[in-house]
C-alpha cells in the first residue's frame, strides 16, 4: 500500500542537470510514486542566481540559501549537483546530520574525500549514493557495489570522459590534428570553453580513483591516480596505432596487482587493439570494460554525459534512497577492508610504443636496442624508415614487451642522451591485449 505523506527532497543546484531532475520528478511523478510506494515531492532548490527564469519549477521552491534547506529536519533526500570540494562538503554533511540521506554526482569531491562522506552517513544513519558520478546514464556503480559483491574484481577499464573520446574518434576517422578536433567539440557543445579538465584527464581521474575504491575495496584518492592528458596525441600517433592494428583512446585502468597485494590506478592515452570492444565506442560515448574472477569479461556501455543522462542516474539513485527510508534501512556504506597499498606508475608493467628522431646512419639501431637491452626492456617490433626530405634523419619506431614503467622511463631517459638520437617523439602505452 501507498503511504500518503510525500518524502521531501531538496535540490542543490539547478543547472543542466538539477533542471532536468526537477523537470523528472514533476513529469513522472506519479511512475516515480508507483516506483517507490510513496509520493516523491521536490521541497526546494538552492540556487546561486535566483532571479534566472527557470520552466517548471514553483518559484516559491527557489532560495539562495542552501545550509538552511538542508537543516530543515523534514528533508528525506538531498540531492546534490552543484559539484566542486566546498560548499559541496559542508552541504553534504550537514544533510546527513539533520536526517537525511544524499544522492551527488560529485566525482571530484568524492575522489578527494569520499571517506569523509561515507563516515559521515555511516554515524548518523543515512545513504550516500553516486550513480551519476561515473559515465553518466551508464548502471555502472551499482552493479560494482552490489551485482559483483561476491566476485572478485581484478582490473576495470574504460572510457569515462565523452569529451575526450569525441576529440580522438574524430582525430582517428577524419585526419583531423588535436586542435581542429577539439575545435568541432567545442563548436558542438561537448567542450567547455576551458577544456582543462576533460583533454588534461583531471575528469577521468577523478572517476578513476572512485571505480578503483569500490572494486577493489580499498581507500584510493585523486592523488593516487597517476594522470596523463591527451593533447600531445598527434596525427602521426594515429597512423602508426593504424599499421598495429589499433587505435588511441584516453583509458582510466584500474587494476590489482598479480600478487593481489596492491593495486594500481592511472589515466592516459593508449594504443588499443581494434579487436578490443574499446576500440569501437565512437563519437562522446563512454565505455567500462571489467574483469571478474567468476563473471569473466563485462562491459558497460552507453552516454555518458548530458543532463538528461545524468538525471537519469540521478532519479535511479532517488527511488533507491526513498525505499530504504521506507524500509527503514540503508544501502551499501563504503567497503575499504582490504586496506590495499596504491602502486606508483613506475610498478605498472605493460608495452609500449617509442617513436624515435634518429640520426639515418649505419649502427644506429644496433645503439637502441643497447640501451633497451641495458634497461631490461625486451623489444618486439622495430621499423625504421628514412624521411622523406632527407636530412640524414629517419624515423624509428619501437614496440617492446610487458616491462615495468620505472624500466622504460629509464630506458627513454638513456635514449635522449645518445648523440644519434635527435629526438624522442612519442611514447604510448599499448594495452588491452
Amino acid at each position: 500500500m501507498m503511504r500518503t505523506r510525500p518524502l521531501k527532497v531538496a535540490l542543490l543546484g539547478c543547472g543542466v542537470v538539477g533542471s532536468e531532475v526537477a523537470r523528472i520528478m514533476t513529469t513522472h511523478a506519479d511512475d516515480l510514486a508507483a516506483r517507490i510506494g510513496a509520493p516523491v515531492e521536490l521541497a526546494g532548490v538552492a540556487v546561486r542566481r535566483p532571479d534566472k527564469v527557470r520552466g517548471g519549477i514553483d518559484p516559491a521552491l527557489i532560495t539562495t540559501d542552501a545550509t538552511a534547506l538542508v537543516k530543515r529536519g523534514d528533508i528525506d533526500v538531498v540531492v546534490e549537483v552543484i559539484g566542486g570540494i566546498e560548499p559541496a562538503r559542508a552541504l553534504i554533511t550537514t544533510a546527513f546530520e539533520h536526517g537525511a540521506s544524499v544522492v551527488s554526482a560529485n566525482k571530484a569531491l568524492l575522489a578527494q574525500d569520499g571517506a569523509t562522506l561515507y563516515a559521515a552517513a555511516e554515524r548518523h544513519g543515512q545513504d550516500l549514493y553516486y550513480e551519476a558520478a561515473v559515465a553518466g546514464a551508464i548502471p555502472l556503480i551499482r552493479p560494482l557495489r552490489e551485482s559483483l559483491a561476491g566476485d572478485k574484481i581484478n582490473r576495470v577499464m574504460g572510457i569515462v570522459n565523452g569529451t575526450t573520446n569525441f576529440i580522438l574518434d574524430k582525430m582517428d576517422s577524419t585526419g583531423a590534428g588535436y586542435q581542429e578536433a577539439l575545435d568541432e567539440a567545442t563548436a558542438l557543445g561537448y567542450a567547455e570553453a576551458d577544456p582543462t579538465a576533460d583533454v588534461e584527464g583531471f575528469d577521468a581521474a577523478a572517476k578513476a580513483a572512485i571505480l578503483a575504491g569500490i572494486a577493489f575495496h580499498t581507500r584510493v584518492r585523486l592523488d593516487d591516480v597517476y594522470r596523463e592528458g591527451m593533447t600531445e596525441v598527434t596525427a602521426a600517433d594515429f597512423a602508426s596505432a593504424r599499421q598495429m592494428g589499433c587505435t588511441i583512446k584516453l583509458l582510466a585502468i584500474c587494476e590489482r596487482a598479480a600478487d593481489g597485494e596492491s593495486v594500481t590506478a592511472r589515466v592516459h592515452p593508449a594504443m588499443i587493439p581494434l579487436s578490443h570492444p574499446l576500440a569501437s565506442v565512437r563519437e562522446a560515448y563512454n565505455a567500462v570494460f571489467v574483469e571478474a574472477e567468476a563473471a569473466g569479461q563485462l562491459m558497460f556501455y552507453g552516454p555518458g554525459a548530458g543532463g538528461s543522462p545524468t538525471a537519469s542516474a540521478v532519479l535511479g539513485d532517488v527511488v533507491a534512497v526513498c525505499r530504504n527510508r521506507l524500509n527503514e534501512a540503508t544501502g551499501p556504506g563504503e567497503s575499504a577492508y582490504t586496506q590495499l597499498p596504491v602502486s606508483p606508475m613506475g610498478d605498472v608493467v605493460t608495452r609500449y610504443h617509442i617513436s624515435l628522431d634518429v640520426a639515418d646512419k649505419p649502427g644506429v639501431l644496433a645503439q637502441v636496442a643497447t640501451v633497451f637491452a641495458e634497461h631490461g626492456v625486451s623489444i618486439d617490433t622495430v621499423r625504421q624508415h628514412g624521411r622523406q626530405d632527407g636530412g640524414g634523419e629517419a624515423s624509428l619506431v619501437v614496440v617492446t614487451h610487458r616491462a615495468p614503467d620505472a624500466a622504460l622511463s629509464g630506458t627513454v631517459e638513456a635514449l635522449r642522451k645518445l648523440d644519434t638520437v635527435r629526438g624522442v617523439a612519442s611514447i604510448m602505452r599499448v594495452e588491452g591485449e
